[in-house]
């Protein structure tokens, strides 16, 4: 089991710790109730340390780039930051990732921390034209300080304006008196903020100025529990609950981040199935009774026949209500269709609806 520079603190904060992709993770440190809604009214900070960072580098980092991913690294300026997933050769997924453009040809690739040799080894394998490749995953640390007082609340550490950062833009300064740092106003909670991203030896420095900064807005750390609850109510996709080697990623709703103005892995067949309409589709529903819909319930139509499965479910912390998503086939798939997640012996009632779930 790896640990981030931060276990130990973690642990003195009591923490639960919980192995998670290889890596010991504080899933919890009062509550996810109570840490969700720190996010979405104040500040809370998150040790993301176990995400892999890969640099790539010289005249032909963006041929390798633009050849692996499906979005279109082309268009990306110094400063800004993409979202976008590795195709695989038979129409699933093998990550999601963010690339940024950090020098003209230097770029950052943030990748899932479950999949970070598998990338490598499959970015690697590819790399015919000479790009060169570092993974640089066990030097770097990240902290994701998310919420709408994050902007106010981590000001005084920096002699950058953070509020003039836009979002899936970044800089390279000085922060918590570490210099070379980067800022960048990413996030996975859809409550604004920052990803910080700085050396091992720099990050408790980091960490220990944050808390210091926050305090009087109340600041607090946050794990990997409310993480998960926040980017449900989003609609973002989990690595290995709602995408995987074997989902389609126009089914998943990717068809925003898959450019066809190019050529990349599996580009042919994924176009042509985006034009004929995938089988499945995923959906976003929330229950019209009581219940906590869980990843790998049926979804059932009203005669009681399997038309899909729940990939990720939760009781929403902002709403109070069964929110989740799954994949069904496509005839189900339309705002306001009826559904029924199939929780134990009941069949619960629910309608497909319009992401995101949390509404500011």
């Amino acid at each position: 089991m790896k640990n981030t520079a931060l276990t130990s603190t973690h642990e003195a904060l009591g923490a639960k710790m919980v192995p998670f992709a290889g890596f010991n993770m504080p899933v919890q440190y009062e509550g996810v109730n109570i840490e969700h809604e720190t996010v979405r009214n104040a500040v809370g900070v998150f040790d993301v340390s176990h995400m892999g960072e890969f640099l790539i580098e010289g005249p032909h980092a963006l041929d390798l780039i633009q050849k692996v991913s499906s979005n279109d690294a082309s268009k990306l300026a110094l400063g800004k930051a993409q979202y976008s997933y590795l195709p695989n050769e038979t129409g699933g997924v093998v990550d999601d990732l963010i690339i940024y453009r950090v020098k003209e040809d230097t770029y950052l690739l943030v990748v899932n921390a479950s999949n970070i040799d598998k990338d490598w080894e499959w970015i690697g394998s590819r790399n015919d034209v000479g790009a060169q490749m570092r993974n640089i995953s066990d030097d770097y640390s990240l902290l994701a300080i998310q919420g709408p007082k994050a902007v106010e609340a981590m000001q005084s550490l920096s002699s950058h304006d953070l509020s003039a950062i836009d979002f899936y833009n970044f800089i390279v300064g000085d922060f918590a008196g570490v210099e070379q740092v980067i800022i960048s106003a990413t996030g996975y909670t859809g409550s604004g903020g920052f990803e910080i991203y700085c050396k091992n030896s720099e990050v408790k420095q980091i960490w220990d100025k944050v808390f210091e900064a926050g305090a009087a807005y109340g600041i607090k750390p946050i794990g990997l529990a409310a993480r998960d609850t926040l980017r449900l109510e989003m609609g973002y996709c989990l690595y290995g609950n709602d995408i995987d080697d074997t989902t389609s990623p126009i089914a998943a709703g990717l068809g925003w981040v898959t450019k066809f103005t190019k050529s990349f892995t599996n580009s042919e067949a994924l176009k042509a199935e985006k034009e004929r309409g995938p089988e499945s589709k995923l959906v976003a529903f929330e229950l019209d009774e009581r219940g906590v819909p869980r990843h790998g319930y049926d979804i059932v139509d009203s005669n009681g026949k399997t038309i899909g499965k729940v990939t990720s479910g939760t009781m929403s912390p902002s709403m109070g209500k069964g929110i989740g998503l799954g994949y069904t086939q496509s005839i189900f798939s339309e705002i306001g269709s009826k559904i029924y997640i199939q929780i134990r012996k009941n069949a619960v009632p629910a309608t497909v609806v319009k992401l995101p779930f949390y509404k500011k």
